[in-house]
């Protein structure tokens, strides 16, 4: 194979996992996980609940699941906050 096919290959390579790349950040992002991990996090907490014979175990799993719903949207700023004040700074003194 000659320097322009490998190149040629290396770019079609390079398309195919930036196509990956964007449909995980696309799942990462989208309003579709977020309502499913927070589904999912209720149903685990009741079935724990109930099994513990917590009173009103329904109700009573709304409070971790909002907790955890809460502190899994705060980290994109925590992540932000630290990639202007920490990540880059560094970069830019190496």
């Amino acid at each position: 194979m000659d320097e322009l096919e490998q190149i040629k290959q290396d770019i079609a390579e390079i398309k195919e996992r930036n196509i990956k790349v964007e449909a995980d950040k696309a799942w990462e992002t989208s309003l579709v996980r977020k309502v499913l991990i927070t589904s999912l996090t209720y149903i685990i907490i009741v079935i724990f609940f109930i099994y513990l014979k917590f009173s009103n175990p329904y109700l009573t799993a709304l409070v971790p699941t909002i907790g955890f719903v809460v502190s899994t949207l705060s980290i994109p700023i925590f992540k932000n906050i630290w990639l202007e004040n920490f990540y880059r700074k560094k970069k830019n003194k190496d």
